[in-house]
Formats: structure tokens, C-alpha cells, sequence
């Protein structure tokens, strides 16, 4: 410690100097945050590209089994009328 200087302003410097220094490490534990994040944002639309592709699976699921339906409605008619010519 000084002895030319007041113990009050000599309190007053360390502080003010330990509040810059908590200062700039925030920034740069900020900054670093903030690049990690950016790293990470691929992934993520890689994530949302998988539910797109389950979400077609799925609708693409529903519209086979409506062709499905729809098939085995026209065999149905089909089987009916062969049956009604072999009748005759």
C-alpha cells in the first residue's frame, strides 16, 4: 500500500479495478458463448430436417392407406361384376 495516498482512495482503485476486470471477463465468457452457439445452429436444422422427413413418412403412410382403400373398393366392384356374368 501506499503511504502517499488515502487508504479510502487506494480502496476505491482496487475495486473500481476488480469490477473492470469482472467486466471484461464477462465480455469474453459472452463472446465465447456466442461462437459455441453459432457452432450448434447446424445441428439444430438438422434436427428440424429429420421431423420433416418423419412427417412425410407419416403422410405418406396416410395417403397409402387411402389408395389402399380406395384399390380394394374397385377389386370389390370388379369381383361383383364378373360375378354377375358368370351368372348369365
Amino acid at each position: 500500500m501506499d503511504d502517499e495516498k488515502p487508504v479510502l482512495e487506494q480502496m476505491t482503485d482496487a475495486l473500481s479495478s476488480a469490477a473492470d476486470a469482472t467486466k471484461e471477463a464477462a465480455k469474453t465468457a459472452v463472446k465465447k458463448v456466442r461462437k459455441a452457439a453459432k457452432k450448434v445452429m447446424p445441428k439444430k436444422k438438422a434436427k428440424k430436417a429429420k421431423k420433416a422427413k418423419k412427417a412425410a413418412k407419416k403422410s405418406s403412410a396416410k395417403k397409402a392407406a387411402k389408395t389402399s382403400g380406395k384399390k380394394t373398393a374397385k377389386k370389390a366392384a370388379k369381383k361383383k361384376k364378373k360375378a354377375r356374368k358368370s351368372k348369365r
